[in-house]
This record gives C-alpha cells, sequence and structure tokens, in this order.
C-alpha cells in the first residue's frame, strides 16, 4: 500500500526510487504501467488519466518487471515478434528485433524457446522487449537482476536515459541509484515518503537508514 505519494517526473528525467522490501516500489511501477488500478487519489502518465485512459498511454510505456512478460513455450524470436505486433510495429520491425537482439548478444540463442535459457538470458531478452517500441517512459524494476557485469553492460545502452525519455528506477542499489537520477522518491516499510527531491537532496547514509527502517 501506498500513502500521500506526490510527484511529478517531467521529460527526460529520472526518477529512482529506493526503499526497503515491503515499502510499494513494485507497486507503485506496476500502477504507473497500468498494470495494476489505483485505489484512491490521481495518477497521470504521459497526460493521460489513469485508470481511465490507460489505453492511451501504454504503448507509449516500456515495462520491465520483476517477471519478464515472455512466453516460455515460444522462442525468444517470437516473443519479440508478438511484442512488435501488440505494439503496432510495421515495416522495419524484424530488423529492430535484429538490431536489439544483437546488442545483447542473443542473436545465436533467440530461436530457442524460453523456458531452456538461463534468467540472464530470459532478462536480456525481456529488456529488448520493454525497449522495442522505443518508449517515452521507461518504467524499470531491478533492471540488472541475474545479470552478470558483463551482460549487465550491454543492456545499460539500451535502457539508459536519452532525451526526451523519462525513466522510473526501482533498485537496491543505492549508490547507482543517486547517481543515474534526477530526483529521488524514498519510501518507508508501509508506504509512507520519507523523501521525495532532487538527487543531490539525499545522502547515501540518510537513504541506507531508511533502507534499516530508520525514521
Amino acid at each position: 500500500m501506498l500513502r500521500d505519494v506526490a510527484l511529478v517526473l517531467r521529460d527526460g528525467e529520472t526518477l529512482a526510487v529506493l526503499g526497503p522490501n515491503g515499502a510499494g516500489k513494485t507497486t507503485l511501477l506496476r500502477v504507473l504501467a497500468t498494470l495494476l488500478r489505483p485505489t484512491a487519489g490521481d495518477v497521470s502518465v504521459l497526460g493521460c488519466s489513469l485508470p481511465r485512459e490507460s489505453w492511451r498511454a501504454r504503448g507509449r510505456i516500456g515495462y520491465l518487471g520483476h517477471e519478464p512478460l515472455l512466453y516460455r513455450d515460444l522462442t525468444g524470436m517470437e516473443n519479440l515478434l508478438f511484442a512488435a505486433r501488440l505494439q503496432g510495429l510495421g515495416e522495419g520491425a524484424a530488423e529492430r528485433i535484429a538490431e536489439l537482439v544483437e546488442r545483447v548478444r542473443m542473436s545465436r540463442r533467440a530461436d530457442e524457446l524460453v523456458r531452456n535459457l538461463s534468467a540472464g538470458m530470459v532478462q536480456r531478452l525481456a529488456v529488448c522487449r520493454a525497449v522495442l517500441h522505443e518508449p517515452e517512459l521507461l518504467l524499470l524494476d531491478e533492471p540488472s537482476s541475474h545479470l552478470d557485469p558483463e551482460a549487465a553492460a550491454l543492456v545499460e545502452p539500451l535502457l539508459a536515459a536519452a532525451a526526451g525519455r523519462a525513466r522510473v528506477l526501482v533498485t537496491h542499489d543505492i549508490g547507482s541509484g543517486l547517481a543515474e537520477a534526477d530526483r529521488v522518491l524514498a519510501l518507508r516499510a508501509g508506504g509512507t515518503v520519507a523523501y521525495e527531491g532532487s538527487a543531490g537532496g539525499l545522502s547515501a547514509g540518510d537513504a541506507r537508514a531508511i533502507f534499516g527502517g530508520a525514521p
């Protein structure tokens, strides 16, 4: 549950969401991704009021959550082609997919069933799915999960800040989150706000205190 969360994220900004397990970080991301309906308050994403205008926002959002949102009994390539059809991508979709799988070094394994791939390989394909349609807003929940340092370096450019693209990044890596962010939302256990403001206004030590459950 989230309580009294209020924030504004502008085009091109990155918001890091920090806090202990159970603070509501993933819930917030799923609400913004239109996967959960807010039960109170006003939520607007890319100028679309949620949930009433969720249909207008979905095609402009890239979501990378704990679940890869890939069908285990399809190949990686089949999953990405299906995602491209859902996003209404026309000519050039196959070329875009080929470029992405090459960048994450999955070209040789893209024709294998997802259920036969390692967790790290599945995560790389999930990154490709999330950025396939070049979204205006990226919602990233621990994007380096299951990735070794080499694989994390491969996907980082695909998920990096870009002109006009906003990002919401949920992470337990305090140093990296503060370094990447323009703004920070720090949540306490129970979903209350401990800090919301510029990244420069929250020290790593204060963020760690929040993780530890300090008031």
